[in-house]
C-alpha cells in the first residue's frame, strides 16, 4: 500500500471499524506500560468513560515533571493521553493532540469542557487539531514550541516514519524531550505482512525494525534512543501467525531528546535531589538509571548530556569524575 492508501485504511480502521478496546484482534494495542505515582493514576482515572473506551495505546506515555509544560500528543485519537496529561501539567500548561481520523477528533473535542470542569481549570489547557503526525507545521504546530512531544502506538500507523521523526524534531524546543511508546519488530518485514490491513490497523505491519529507529534518530540529529520499557507482543491467532512467519514483536517505550547542536556529554558523577514530585525517593530515567535520592551516579556522556540540557537539569548535582591516580599493591 502506499502512504495514501495506508492513511486511509487506519483511518476506516479506526474511526469506523473499532467501537472501544474490545473490537482488537491483537495484544498490539493493549500492552500493560510501567508502575505509575498515585498522581498519574488518579489522572488516567479522572478521564470520562468514552474517551477511555476508545484507548488503543500500547503504554503509558506519561514521562516525569510535567507541571507548566507545553504537551503535544501525536496520534492523540479519543483523547485519553491528552486529558490525563492536562490534569498533570496544570492550569499553566497545555496539551495539544493532533490526529487524521474524524470520529476520533469528535470525541476528543466533545469532552475539552467536561475535563476543564472536572480538574478546576478558569479555562480549557487542552485543544485538539485534526491533521497528520507527517505534516506537524503545515497543521499549524509551531517550530521549536513544544517541551514534550508524547505518543502512543501511533507510529507504526504511519506510512512515513523519518517525516513523523522530522517534524517532532522540527516543532519541539531545543532540550526537548519526544517520550514515545510503539511496537518494534525484530527484522525488516515482508510486503506480504505490509500489505495486510487488518495487520496494519492492528498496529503490526507498519512496526518499524527497531535498528531502523537509532539510524533515524541519529540523521534527524535526536540523541541517542534511550529503552525505558518493553514487553513482549504475543500474536495468538493462527492465521495472523501464518502471514508474520518467524516475525516477532515488542511494545517499547523510548525516550529522545533534542540537544542543542553539537553537544557533547563527558561520563559525570550525577547525584538526584529528589525534588521532582512523585519520585522524591527515586527517578527511573530509562532501564539502565534508576537515581535514588542523594546517590552518588556515574553516567555516561548521552546520559550526561540529556540532563544537563532538558527541564532535568535543575534536579541533579553534576561533579567530574575522579582522577585516577597511581595505587600502590603489595606483593
Amino acid at each position: 500500500m502506499d502512504g495514501t492508501q495506508v492513511h486511509d485504511s487506519v483511518k476506516d480502521y479506526y474511526g469506523k471499524r473499532l467501537k472501544t478496546a474490545d473490537d482488537l484482534q491483537t495484544q498490539a494495542c493493549v500492552t500493560v506500560g510501567r508502575v505509575v505515582t498515585k498522581p498519574v493514576r488518579e489522572a488516567v482515572a479522572a478521564v470520562h468513560d468514552e474517551v477511555a473506551s476508545k484507548y488503543y495505546g500500547c503504554g503509558l506515555v506519561i514521562p516525569e515533571k510535567l507541571e507548566d509544560m507545553k504537551v503535544l500528543d501525536l496520534g492523540s485519537g479519543s483523547g485519553r493521553d491528552c486529558f490525563a496529561l492536562s490534569k498533570l501539567v496544570g492550569p499553566n500548561g497545555h496539551v495539544t493532540g493532533i490526529d487524521m481520523t474524524d470520529e476520533q477528533i469528535a470525541v476528543s473535542r466533545k469532552y475539552i469542557d467536561y475535563h476543564t470542569e472536572k480538574f478546576g481549570y478558569k479555562e480549557s489547557n487542552t485543544d485538539f487539531v485534526q491533521g497528520y503526525i507527517e505534516k506537524l507545521r503545515e497543521a499549524g504546530l509551531k517550530e521549536n514550541y513544544y517541551d514534550i512531544i508524547i505518543s502512543n502506538c501511533v507510529i507504526n500507523l504511519s506510512p512515513d516514519k523519518r517525516a513523523v521523526l522530522k517534524e517532532a524534531f522540527s516543532v519541539l524546543k531545543e532540550g526537548g524531550e519526544f517520550y514515545f511508546s510503539d511496537i518494534y519488530a525484530d527484522r525488516e518485514l515482508e510486503d506480504s505482512v505490509r500489505k495486510d490491513e487488518v495487520l496494519w490497523g492492528e498496529c503490526i505491519s507498519g512496526a518499524l525494525y527497531w535498528k531502523e529507529l537509532f539510524t533515524l534518530a541519529a540523521e534527524i540529529g535526536f540523541s541517542r534512543p534511550f529503552l525505558v520499557t518493553a514487553a513482549p507482543v504475543p500474536i495468538d491467532r493462527e492465521d495472523f501467525k501464518k502471514i508474520l512467519g518467524d516475525a516477532r514483536f515488542v511494545s517499547v517505550t523510548y525516550r529522545l531528546f533534542k540537544l542543542p547542536p553539537g553537544t557533547k556529554g563527558e561520563p559525570t558523577q550525577v547525584i538526584y535531589n529528589g525534588q521532582i514530585s512523585g519520585y522524591e525517593k527515586e527517578f527511573r530515567f530509562d532501564n539502565q538509571h534508576v537515581f535514588k535520592k542523594d546517590d552518588v551516579v556515574t553516567v555516561t556522556g548521552p546520559v550526561a548530556a540529556s540532563l544537563k540540557c532538558s527541564r532535568f537539569s535543575d534536579e541533579f548535582d553534576y561533579q567530574p569524575l575522579p582522577k585516577k591516580t597511581c595505587d600502590t599493591f603489595s606483593l
